[in-house]
């Protein structure tokens, strides 16, 4: 399960108010190869697709992308609102690290320990 903080709840509802374009349209949410860290979310506001998973929470919508559920599980989704770096993130706690500007992670081994440490996924590269 995934939860959404009040404040992503907020701004998510908000969000597909003005750029949904049918009632069932979310904020969809996977994960793909990329990013500093070796694993990037990515985030759009669309329909769900055969397989996805799809969570409401006070007229919010998310939908996760059925390869991602299980990388996803147990994750929140918060909104913040920082001066330089407003917008969504994820606290995931599948990652064992993240790189950082938060939008990338190396997920855990099966057994929950961290991957051996590898310098080029070490998120010094963020933004590049």
């Amino acid at each position: 399960m995934i939860t959404l903080t009040q404040a992503a709840t907020q701004q998510l509802s908000h969000l597909l108010a003005q750029k949904a374009d049918s009632e069932t349209a979310g904020l969809r949410l996977g994960i793909e190869r990329g990013g500093c860290a070796g694993q990037q979310y990515v985030m759009k506001v669309t329909e769900p697709e055969e397989g996805d998973e799809i969570i409401e929470q006070d007229g919010a919508r998310v939908i996760i992308a059925a390869d991602s559920i299980e990388l996803l599980r147990g994750s929140t989704i918060e909104y913040t609102f920082d001066l330089s770096d407003s917008g969504f993130k994820i606290i995931n706690p599948n990652a064992a690290r993240s790189c950082g500007c938060g939008t990338s992670f190396e997920p855990a081994n099966e057994d929950g320990s961290a991957p051996e440490y590898d310098p080029a996924l070490d998120g010094s590269s963020c933004g590049d």
